[in-house]
């Protein structure tokens, strides 16, 4: 079966070890060739920007995006998956593809005019924090538990007109609720487990992912074990708690995976890289029908990504 994965880190490490080969690398979690292996169709390369790499300035953000094009896009072959019209093409065809997001928009600097380059050079998703306060909004583990700046309802206004999508992953509970009334558009939790199965912060409340079924956005569960167990030991398996409790709740439509491989140093027993992914299908299809577990694995990505992403025809203004 096909697999769509919304969430991974290999830029980060990239940008931090120069020498690492996309190809092989025993160091990487995601490599060419597991994602080959893993019939992994579509991969979300995330831009996070890590203290480690210095100052968290736009330059290291135009650095991953020209890491992308180089070691992944030129060299390895797979498509840059960009706009709507791109996706029915994909899902007919046979070669794989990547597409770009950041996580986190302290390198944008609070400039749109970053932004709007982000997005003319092939970024389509923002997730707005990491795990604490920047200029645009409060992160998940700030105690204050704020919402958006007004920069940052700025940054959303600006994400509406021009296409760009956006990500809750790490976004503080407040900003969560308040996103959903500034958004014109569904937008996904790409990395996020449910917390009434896991109770770590950052997993989704069920009002939360009640609201992502209500709007069509989508919910990648991740392969981070403190984001499965609590306790963060976890085999495969343990998935299926997180995968029942979103169906529960009528979410079998909005479930994806996000894996956040290369962003754990902790990997669940059976997934600790996207060659793994064809056991965990078998798996799944012995407790669930072949509709949803395809569903999961890939159709629901790529329906959000359909009527989501921006058309090359549309029109993008400069901020």
């Amino acid at each position: 079966m096909k697999v769509a994965d919304f969430h991974c880190d290999v830029l980060s490490k990239m940008q931090n070890f120069g020498d690492i080969d996309f190809r092989k690398d025993p160091r990487l979690d995601v490599t060419a060739e597991r994602l080959a292996a893993g019939n992994v169709d579509l991969q979300c390369f995330a831009i996070y920007l890590s203290e480690r790499g210095g100052k968290l300035g736009f330059e290291r953000i135009l650095g991953q995006i020209d890491l992308f094009r180089e070691k992944v896009v030129r060299s390895e072959g797979l498509q840059w998956l960009r706009w709507k019209e791109e996706v029915e093409s994909q899902v007919l065809g046979g070669s794989s593809a990547g597409m770009l997001s950041v996580e986190g928009v302290d390198g944008l600097e609070g400039n749109l005019f970053y932004a709007q380059l982000c997005f003319e050079l092939g970024v389509r998703f923002l997730g707005v924090t990491w795990n604490y306060a920047n200029w645009a909004a409060d992160g998940v583990l700030e105690r204050r538990n704020g919402g958006f700046t007004e920069k940052g309802r700025r940054l959303v206004e600006w994400c509406n007109q021009s296409g760009m999508l956006l990500d809750v992953s790490h976004l503080s509970p407040s900003g969560f609720w308040e996103l959903t009334e500034l958004s014109d558009r569904p937008f996904i939790a790409s990395h996020s487990n449910a917390a009434a199965i896991c109770g770590h912060p950052r997993n989704l409340a069920d009002e939360q992912i009640k609201a992502l079924i209500a709007m069509d956005g989508r919910m990648g569960l991740t392969f981070f074990p403190w984001f499965v167990e609590d306790g963060g030991k976890a085999g495969r398996e343990d998935l299926l708690k997180h995968i029942e409790h979103v169906c529960s709740l009528g979410g079998e439509r909005i479930l994806m995976f996000g894996s956040d491989f290369d962003g754990i140093d902790t990997w669940v027993e059976g997934l600790e890289h996207p060659g793994k992914y064809p056991e965990f299908a078998e798996l799944l299809l012995r407790h669930y029908p072949e509709e949803l577990v395809s569903g999961w694995l890939y159709g629901n990505a790529m329906t959000f990504l359909g009527e989501n992403l921006p058309s090359k025809k549309s029109k993008h203004s400069p901020a």
